[in-house]
């Protein structure tokens, strides 16, 4: 790709990524309850798509440090979003799994969440909105191989 191209790619991207993720989470946020962070309720998305999982995995499916995550975990326990399950065949591992309470929470965001977006895909054509995920499916793919490939370099 020509040089020039591509910095004009990367600038256009820059700008737009920029006013699409600012946008996009004041808009989610608004609609968050009050007891809940943006963070919080990823951490429970996830979760939600688990049976159950670690703090490590969390850690590390969310590029952040393991005091960051213990953090989020300890205010979803006093929440009493997510509980705590003991390892039966080694105690040094703890389980997370989400409370019948943290699913009611989940599915009332990913509700708010679904008709937030809607309101903004109607804007596209179902071919554009297709060409949308796809690409942008890519992209997480893309991102993904290359942080595993940055991790085993290490």
């Amino acid at each position: 790709m020509d040089e020039t191209l591509l910095a004009q790619i990367i600038d256009r991207y820059e700008s737009t990524s920029f006013t699409v993720n600012r946008r996009l989470n004041a808009m989610i946020k608004d609609r968050m309850p009050e007891e809940l962070t943006q963070e919080q309720y990823s951490t429970l998305r996830y979760m939600q798509s688990r049976d159950k999982c670690t703090s490590s995995e969390l850690a590390d499916i969310f590029c952040v440090g393991k005091s960051s995550i213990t953090a989020i975990i300890t205010r979803l326990v006093d929440k009493e979003l997510i509980t705590r399950l003991p390892d039966e065949k080694d105690r040094r591992v703890t389980y997370l799994a989400l409370t019948d309470k943290g699913t009611a929470a989940v599915n009332e965001m990913r509700f708010r969440i679904q008709e937030l977006l809607a309101g903004v895909i109607k804007h596209f054509d179902g071919q554009e909105a297709i060409m949308f995920i796809e690409t942008f499916e890519k992209l997480a793919n893309v991102l993904m191989q290359t942080d595993e490939g940055s991790r085993h370099k290490g």
